[in-house]
């Protein structure tokens, strides 16, 4: 089996399991594009064993036995893990980052709830930040502070997905809302799963999330405004169509229950074009003072594993040394000779 072969069953694979990023993954060049294919089958295989498969403890060691392949040369063979043990090879992509995802899927295994947001920030940031840094290094982008804005988007994506996705989880009795916030309304959330219902404390959970979700939407933009010019249009269009689903939320009067939040080709389209008017400027408005934000607690370890070694600075005990030599070497230089 060639490379090519196994990308075309990754292009298919997308194709008809993921079809908003199928469409985004076409305003990427070629080469960037192949290997986000590569990269998201193996993500979409991944969370589909976890999520369908009924014995999750045999599912998820699976994963990690494949990931195990992957980094020692020997991916199983199967086209998106030959495809995605290219892409770690060519990429240099570190090991941290797929088992950061994994360990996101193994909470999804487990039915684990979020006390708090932070949390859920924690949450976020591995099954949705992971592949945002993944993407980074793909793009071959390693300044930290342009990772660190990667992850806020990530989150900021995931934090709309369960938004939207209220109703839905509730029927399987996944519950992603913050346990401190049902405490703080006085209802419990058993009995909520129980009765999923479009109730008003229900509807102001899901307008509180997507109000962080715009924060972090914001701080992500300059940090798209850094991405290499080539695959900006993509990454920004990728962000204003997910915000766009928070905007449809909001239209529904935050019911993620009876409603499913949608945009039309008409609004992806015109946000495409927003993206194009983004994409030429180096900063974006007053996110440009937020591209220097350190990153969130929650996601610093994906930064420091993705990112070039930060260069060694000397102390200023030891600069100080340095100006007083250097003084005194132009002293001496200065000085008449006898």
């Amino acid at each position: 089996m060639t490379y090519e072969t196994d990308l075309e069953y990754c292009h298919d694979a997308i194709k008809h399991g993921s079809l908003s990023f199928h469409a985004a993954s076409k305003l990427l060049p070629r080469d960037v594009r192949e290997s986000s294919l590569a990269l998201y089958a193996f993500c979409r295989v991944a969370d589909d064993e976890v999520d369908l498969k009924q014995d999750k403890v045999t599912a998820v060691q699976s994963l990690i036995d494949r990931v195990d392949c992957v980094y020692r040369g020997q991916p199983r063979n199967h086209p998106t893990d030959r495809a995605f043990a290219h892409i770690v090879d060519r990429h240099d992509m570190p090991r941290a980052l797929p088992e950061a995802l994994l360990e996101g899927l193994a909470w999804d295994a487990m039915g684990h709830r979020y006390d708090s947001l932070n949390d859920l920030y924690g949450y976020s940031a591995r099954v949705a930040s992971a592949v945002g840094v993944m993407m980074c290094r793909i793009m071959n982008v390693r300044d930290r502070d342009t990772l660190a804005r990667a992850c806020d988007l990530g989150v900021a994506m995931q934090l709309t997905n369960i938004a939207r996705d209220i109703g839905e989880d509730a029927l399987e009795r996944r519950l992603y809302i913050p346990q401190q916030w049902f405490h703080d309304a006085g209802l419990d959330p058993e009995a909520f799963l129980d009765n999923p219902q479009p109730r008003q404390v229900i509807r102001r959970m899901a307008r509180r999330l997507l109000r962080d979700a715009d924060r972090l939407y914001i701080r992500s933009n300059a940090g798209i405004a850094e991405l290499p010019v080539r695959v900006r249009l993509a990454i920004f269009a990728a962000r204003f169509i997910y915000a766009a689903i928070g905007d449809a939320i909001s239209q529904n009067g935050y019911d993620s229950i009876t409603q499913r939040a949608r945009t039309s080709r008409l609004t992806k389209g015109l946000l495409v074009a927003k993206s194009a008017i983004y994409t030429g400027h180096s900063l974006i408005g007053p996110s440009c003072a937020m591209r220097y934000a350190p990153p969130l607690s929650e996601t610093a370890f994906l930064v420091n594993a993705a990112a070039d070694p930060a260069p060694q600075t000397k102390s200023w005990s030891d600069r100080f040394c340095d100006i007083m030599l250097d003084l005194k070497a132009q002293d001496v230089s200065a000085s008449p000779t006898p």
